[in-house]
């Protein structure tokens, strides 16, 4: 007969460490039903209980500790788990048993090490005082804004993963942002070479001052800064404030006083059971060393965790072989990607390079030397592949004939993966252990809503990096079983984005907070709702992008209100109504262009583009431009962009209207609106198609009688045809229908949906299109027209009001009191023209390179 285990015959279980890893830990072991088996103590260095440093940054963007704590303030009272805050252990007496604390002894009978990591401070002669912070607690972070908010410059020293985010806070901060790195790019463990480069032309694009291949030798007192920096090179660099993130060491001072066996290069030794070399004392997360390796993500942490709770109380568990370190991340905005053997270290592995010039993005495959299987991969500034790949990768399947057409831009030739493809046994979530068969499991449970699946699961509350793939399975599965799927916006938002509109318009809601505080979940937004919404408050209220409320919302281009080009600098496109330009500002325009030193261009939308100016260069070109009466072209914005137009009867012989005109008419009407994305129209003046209406969101043709009105096409990577929605249209007639039909598009489509995708997914097809445009069948059309007119009544040029103020210009600079230009940006001569590129640029890998 077994015995029955009572609170009187208990075993003490200690854990000395409060961080992610130790409260998952104490998780798994509630769940698992430790408590009936062990008196748990919890010993936590900090004053605050657990909290998520994954997303440590957010403490700067409005997030206080309470929201980033691991668990409600109750939680381990309520489960009878002792929690000693701000009681760090100073010592293990293994003689007795016994850890010692400030108040006290306490005997234990299993001990638990899960003390994580502490920053690395290069030993450099004046790292001391204010000028030595660091950047891992809640603690350091509150120093950090103490030290900015008497400061101009900051330098982060380290450009791994914690010191781009690190650099990233400065910038939250105010202050003007450098990273320095002992190694030639940044994130060396995690990028090549090419990626280092890619991803250093991003940053620097955002600001962010980067030197690379720099030792500080020594800091002393500087003339214009608190601090000088001198290099080994014989450079220095002045600053304000220095916070150091060269790396983390595992925290094991505790152990090594204690005769643990600690590795050559730090941590703890453990087996396969996260033993050390005390049997009764185990270690976890960072401060482990397992054949010589530290683990610095969340999820092994987790992994070890999760295992060691299974087997203190008595249930199968996983040996500990290793874990993979793959990681997904948004480092000051921009993506960045690693899986596997991301260096093509492996014998006789291949690796498939691409670059992206459109978009400055960077994507590396390494495969097998077979060529049949994924080992690795980089990315940088796209990781929509990042979910292939990390199947491809974790469950060997099969290369498709051409492995490079997994990192080529995606085309209908291109494989797909769905999530039909991915086998049960398939890893979704890494950090919680969350496989393709465990989501099906809960689907034929009964659970239907994702944030259930995420609390029954832990999908998705690590990391969060798996969050896209895991709403894509859970999707696939309740379709499968003929369960409506849930289409909310983003895990913050348990709305459409249609829906949300609604709710904006309605409530008169004119603030994202308040949008969220009201209709959403959590304390701040993500990549996908922010953008959303903030193009929703632009479509309804118009107010400028401009205004400190709204600039959060915008991403890097309305967040500048230009272009970001590939080597980071920018384009000006100012608007050229209808194609129509005198020769005045004809010659603005050159002038501009040669004093700058741009790169011109004509587009085929019929404006003049003015490529390569650097950040500060921007309110200067635009305050030029807008004093010769231009204004902008909104080429960087969800909006509309252009009105392309022949000449039309003013000159053709052909024309039968004025499609200049017209074409002008439009495009001072509409060129203030929002959109969930782009839109271009077209005005020809006869059926010879001049200027490509049928091609166009929104395309006029001219008849003899009027105008016939055609829309939703577009060019682009997914041709369509416009469709004739009218005939015969006199102007007024014409301008009403416009009216109505992009008003009903921004209040119904989805968030960066073309019209033309939006058309196709409308019940009732065009029919219906023409029923509520023209016949007013939803009796919208008044309200329609006049929400559309109070765009038109409101419209401001975007750059003429930032011109207008100070504190808007401030993020404009390139080096904060420092009018000097970009250093790294050199010119090449390209067809008579100058052309500024990075230095990285000039060696660039050819497209789809097969590395033997």
């Amino acid at each position: 007969m077994n015995a029955i285990v009572t609170p009187l015959t208990r075993e003490t279980l200690i854990i000395v460490g409060n961080g992610m890893v130790g409260h998952h830990c104490v998780e798994q072991l509630i769940a698992r039903g430790a408590l009936a088996r062990y008196d748990i103590h919890v010993y936590g260095e900090e004053r605050q209980r657990a909290y998520d440093r994954v997303h440590l940054s957010e403490y700067f963007g409005g997030r206080d500790a309470e929201s980033l704590a691991m668990c409600d303030a109750e939680y381990y009272a309520s489960h009878g788990v002792h929690l000693h805050l701000g009681q760090p252990v100073l010592e293990i007496d293994r003689d007795r048993r016994e850890v010692v604390t400030a108040a006290g002894r306490r005997g234990y009978d299993k001990l638990v090490l899960a003390t994580g990591s502490f920053p690395f401070v290069p030993p450099i002669p004046g790292a001391e005082g204010n000028s030595r912070l660091v950047y891992r607690t809640l603690d350091d972070l509150d120093d950090i804004r103490a030290a900015a908010s008497k400061a101009r410059r900051g330098v982060v020293v380290g450009g791994g993963l914690l010191g781009l985010e690190a650099a990233n806070a400065l910038k939250s901060l105010g202050l003007e942002a450098h990273v320095v790195e002992f190694a030639p790019r940044l994130m060396p463990v995690q990028l090549d070479a090419e990626g280092g480069a890619a991803l250093k032309a991003r940053i620097e694009a955002l600001g962010v001052g980067v030197h690379l291949s720099r030792a500080t030798q020594e800091i002393v007192a500087g003339e214009e800064y608190a601090y000088r920096m001198n290099f080994n090179d014989g450079e220095c660099l002045e600053t304000d404030l220095i916070l150091f993130s060269a790396g983390i060491r595992p925290q094991d001072a505790l152990a090594r006083a204690a005769g643990l066996a600690i590795a050559e290069r730090g941590g703890i030794v453990i087996d396969n059971d996260y033993r050390s070399s005390d049997p009764d004392i185990f270690a976890i997360g960072e401060c482990a060393s397992w054949n010589g390796s530290i683990f610095g993500l969340v999820a092994p942490g987790y992994g070890m965790a999760r295992n060691l709770a299974a087997l203190l109380v008595g249930e199968a568990h996983e040996a500990f072989t290793g874990a993979d370190m793959s990681t997904k991340l948004k480092l000051l905005g921009v993506d960045v990607g690693s899986i596997g053997d991301a260096h093509g270290a492996t014998p006789g592995s291949r690796s498939y390079r691409f670059i992206d010039e459109a978009s400055a993005s960077y994507r590396r495959l390494v495969v097998s030397a077979d060529g049949k299987h994924v080992l690795g991969a980089v990315l940088v500034g796209d990781n929509s592949y990042y979910d292939t790949l990390l199947q491809y990768a974790q469950n060997g399947i099969k290369l498709p004939a051409d492995p490079s057409a997994l990192i080529l831009p995606q085309s209908e030739g291109a494989p797909a993966l769905g999530p039909d493809a991915l086998p049960e046994t398939a890893t979704i979530c890494s950090c919680h252990n969350v496989s393709k068969g465990a989501v099906c499991c809960k689907v034929d449970a009964g659970v239907t809503d994702l944030g259930e699946l995420k609390v029954q699961t832990k999908a998705a509350t690590g990391c969060g990096g798996c969050s896209a793939l895991l709403k894509l399975v859970f999707d696939a599965e309740l379709a499968a079983r003929g369960v409506e799927v849930d289409k909310s916006l983003c895990e913050h938002f348990a709305y459409t984005r249609q829906e949300l509109y609604g709710i904006v318009r309605v409530e008169g809601i004119k603030a994202f907070d308040e949008l969220l505080a009201k209709h959403g979940r959590g304390h701040v937004g993500c990549d996908i709702c922010k953008p959303a919404v903030g193009s929703i408050l632009a479509s309804c209220w118009n107010q400028p992008i401009t205004d400190p409320a709204l600039v959060p919302l915008q991403d890097t281009n309305d967040t500048f209100m230009a272009n970001m080009q590939k080597n980071g600098t920018y384009s000006i496109v100012p608007r050229i109504a209808g194609g129509e330009i005198t020769p005045d500002k004809l010659i603005v325009l050159g002038e501009v262009a040669k004093k700058y030193d741009l790169y011109t261009k004509i587009t085929g939308g019929q404006r003049i583009d003015l490529f390569g100016a650097q950040l500060h260069q921007l309110p200067e070109i635009w305050g030029e431009l807008i004093k010769a009466g231009f204004e902008t072209g909104h080429a960087y914005g969800k909006s509309l962009r252009t009105v392309k137009s022949c000449v039309g009867s003013t000159w053709c012989r052909y024309g039968v209207q004025d499609s200049v005109g017209m074409a002008l008419r439009l495009e001072d009407r509409y060129k203030g609106l929002r959109s969930p994305h782009k839109i271009k129209f077209a005005v020809s003046g006869c059926t010879r198609e001049c200027a490509e209406a049928q091609s166009k969101d929104v395309g006029v043709i001219a008849t003899d009688k009027g105008w016939n009105l055609y829309v939703a096409g577009n060019g682009g990577m997914r041709p369509r045809h416009a469709e004739l929605l009218a005939t015969d249209l006199d102007d007024a007639t014409l301008v009403r229908y416009i009216d109505r039909f992009l008003m009903f598009y921004v209040r119904t489509a989805d968030r960066l949906q073309r019209t033309s995708v939006w058309r196709e997914s409308l019940e009732g097809g065009l029919d219906y299109l023409k029923q509520v445009i023209i016949d007013d069948s939803l009796g919208l059309g008044a309200e329609l027209e006049s929400q559309m007119q109070h765009v038109v009544d409101t419209y401001e040029c975007e750059w003429a009001n930032a011109l207008s103020d100070p504190d808007k210009l401030k993020r404009f600079r390139t080096f904060v009191n420092d009018a000097r230009p970009d250093p790294d940006i050199h010119f090449v001569r390209e067809r008579e023209q100058r052309r500024p590129v990075h230095a990285h640029e000039l060696h660039l890998i050819p497209v789809a390179e097969e590395v033997l």
